[in-house]
């Protein structure tokens, strides 16, 4: 399918090639009808693409920082990669379409195929032939709103908002500031709401349609005399900014124009360093404006479909939407005379370059798609685009998810090997997909997961999803007769862990998990050390984790199941393969905390006890200083001793081994290089099942062992 993409490194534009995507649950996919491109927001978006990287520094300061914090902990190549990765990851246009519903997700009961809707969402709502979209993000469209009107229902649920904000009430006499399409949105359904308009702005051809549309008066000059004229010299019960400029005018100019004790709302992007007097002397009310309403920026209203209570959040960022649809069903809003361009798919890429003139000459711009073209889910790039790549012989690969961690350090590091030829790539969206296979040679990408596992050139299937599908997937490949890789953590649910005991404990292909830390070289010599130890080992592992944000979706229960299962992993699993020893009991207990950030799982001390005696105590917590290394380990038996400093530094005590010193390495070649070598030679796999069974079973108990305070056995 056809979809608008952008470089985010490059600045560069074009209508690609991809893969139609994966209606996921709770989800609808939808045929676009007509999108809308938002002049403001996509200017914005584009222009910041199109600078230099300094530039993009100077212009996301707060993602500067995170770079910065990451050179601290991972070192210059590892830090490099991922941003560099991230730059190249492409930037989907576009949040506002309409469409035919063609398939319902798991969970959704209230749309159908064949439902006209209207959809909102950035990275949503593309600018795109077929889009997969959250059902919050739905409202169904009547049959009397043609499809170009339904595309407006974003922007129009942002005026909404913003009026709901200020709080009009019938005869009241409000100024519009900016008289774009979120102004002139704003100006009609201000009316419909019995209100008295005033508004302003540069461009003398807006304010003319603006008493076209039942603004009282509308100046591009002279405005303070027209709200005096319309307020008896009283000022604005309320003032809306719909503007959008950094300069701290329209901020200033909404004081100048309000009445004592008056109400400013800022909609659009503008400068707001606050006159202080101006705001003092009249006591002015400044609210601002979330976007499309209450569910904004919220993955659990938006991702997961948790609406919230009607008779409590009466006005939802949908149930905005669904009034807009309305107000165009009934004539309120006029959207007809804010179309000035419009463009057919094809040539969508000419609504973009038609921003790039003076702002003026455009309001509404429209992209309408023509249906009934095959939308394939799968997509072959060219054999010239692939010829650099690497090997076209050797085991075949397929990779299934293709985050920034997958893209920026499992695939150099599998593609330094010439064993291995990348055959398929499967994402849940296409276009992720398809820039993945362009960029590392895959022959082929699909979001159609079955078709990557089992086509006839793949021997090994790497899974690197979220968390709740990777038991699933692994299952899959097994039954396909694949090597599997599953990044950590195997499952998150204690059935699905039986089921792969049992499923991979036939005689078959290989199973590896993603715990990296135990092919470090500082782990190797450790275990090495100790060794030939007589005693039992005592084992201090310290993880400064650091805050993960509390909506984040590897919090979720059923999504990433939490930190315990989906990172704790890692560190008991190096914890059994330093003892040598299986994990026998485990006891756990956490620190609460009344930061809204941490969540109490998150600052944990878990206890484990070994078949031989052996003792780790695991203090993985978030709420440490960001200047503080992440890991360090101390391991201690027959009166000699060594410590791990971040996986940098390793110093030992008290006997010969040599110290382990040099840039950072948490062992993901080694472990990948471990893998190649168990698939080429068909021996033995890196990890036993039994302990990659055992390390799951040992994350499940930690998270018992919080829940009853009670020290939890380990099953063999």
């Amino acid at each position: 399918m056809k979809q608008i993409i952008q470089s985010y490194r490059t600045g560069e534009l074009w209508l690609g090639e991809v893969p139609s995507p994966q209606v996921l649950p709770g989800t609808v996919l939808v045929e676009t009808a007509t999108s809308l491109v938002s002049a403001g927001t996509e200017r914005a978006i584009v222009d910041l693409a199109r600078k230099s990287l300094v530039g993009k520094a100077r212009a996301r300061p707060d993602l500067v920082k995170k770079v910065l914090k990451k050179l601290k902990t991972e070192g210059v190549a590892q830090t490099a990669s991922k941003v560099f990765e991230r730059l190249d990851t492409p930037i989907p246009l576009g949040y506002s379409c309409t469409g035919i519903v063609v398939e319902v997700g798991e969970g959704v009961e209230d749309l159908s195929p064949g439902d006209r809707v209207a959809c909102a969402g950035a990275g949503y709502a593309n600018h795109a032939e077929r889009n997969v979209v959250p059902r919050n993000l739905c409202v169904p469209l009547p049959e009397d709103v043609s499809m170009d009107a339904g595309a407006y229902a974003t922007v129009g649920a942002i005026a909404l908002q913003g009026i709901r904000q200020a709080q009009p009430q019938i005869g009241e006499r409000v100024v519009v500031i900016g008289l774009g399409l979120l102004g002139l949105l704003t100006v009609q359904m201000l009316r419909a709401a019995g209100c008295v308009v005033i508004g302003t702005d540069l461009d003398h051809r807006r304010c003319q349609l603006a008493r076209e549309l039942g603004a009282k008066r509308a100046v591009d000059d002279g405005i303070q005399d027209a709200v005096d004229a319309v307020t008896a010299g009283r000022g604005a019960d309320a003032v809306i900014i719909t503007a959008a400029t950094p300069s701290n005018g329209p901020i200033e100019l909404a004081a100048e124009l309000s009445r004592m004790r008056g109400r400013v709302v800022a909609v659009g992007m503008v400068g707001l360093e606050v006159p202080r007097d101006a705001f003092y002397r009249k006591e002015l009310d400044l609210r601002m404006s979330m976007s499309y309403g209450p569910g904004r920026y919220d993955a659990e209203y938006e991702e997961r479909g948790h609406d919230y209570p009607f008779d409590l959040v009466r006005w939802t960022e949908q149930r905005n939407m669904q009034c807009f649809v309305e107000l165009l069903a009934d004539g309120s809003v006029d959207t007809a005379k804010l179309t000035t361009h419009d463009f057919a798919c094809d040539n969508a890429l000419d609504a973009y370059a038609l921003l790039e003139g003076a702002a003026g000459s455009y309001l509404g711009i429209l992209i309408r798609y023509e249906g009934g073209r095959d939308r394939p889910r799968t997509l072959r790039p060219s054999t010239a685009q692939r010829a650099h790549h690497g090997p076209t012989s050797g085991r075949g690969l397929a990779l299934v998810g293709a985050g920034n961690y997958a893209r920026s350090v499992l695939l150099p590091a599998l593609k330094r090997s010439s064993w291995w030829r990348l055959v398929s790539v499967c994402t849940a969206t296409g276009m992720s997909g398809s820039q993945t296979a362009e960029k590392h040679g895959f022959e082929f990408a699909t979001t159609n997961a079955t078709e990557a596992i089992e086509h006839p050139g793949v021997d090994v299937v790497l899974v690197a999803t979220r968390h709740d599908s990777h038991a699933a997937l692994a299952l899959e490949a097994r039954r396909a007769g694949k090597h599997v890789f599953v990044e950590k953590p195997l499952c998150i649910r204690e059935e699905d862990l039986e089921t792969l005991a049992g499923a991979f404990g036939e005689p078959g292909p290989c199973l590896m998990v993603g715990y990296n830390r135990r092919f470090s070289p500082h782990a190797l010599a450790m275990h090495e050390a100790f060794a030939q130890r007589t005693m039992p080992l005592t084992i201090t592992y310290r993880i400064n984790a650091g805050v993960v944000p509390s909506d984040s979706w590897l919090h979720d229960p059923q999504l990433g199941g939490g930190r315990i299962l989906g990172e704790v992993c890692h560190f008991v699993d190096l914890c059994e393969y330093l003892v040598d020893s299986p994990a026998a009991r485990v006891v756990a207990s956490s620190v609460s905390s009344q930061d809204a950030r941490v969540t109490a799982p998150d600052n944990v001390v878990a206890n484990i006890t070994y078949a031989d005696g052996s003792l780790a105590t695991i203090q993985y917590f978030a709420h440490g200083s960001g200047e503080l290394e992440k890991e360090r380990f101390e391991v201690s038996a027959d009166g000699r001793s060594a410590v791990c400093e971040d996986f940098r530094r390793t110093e030992f005590h008290g006997g010969d081994s040599k110290p382990v010193r040099g840039s950072q390495d948490k062992g993901v070649s080694g472990e990948l290089q471990a893998f190649t070598d168990a698939v080429r030679s068909g021996g033995q796999p890196p990890i036993t099942l039994d302990s990659l069974i055992r390390t799951s079973r040992v994350t499940f108990a930690i998270r018992e062992s919080l829940r009853t305070g009670a020290s939890v056995a380990i099953p063999h």
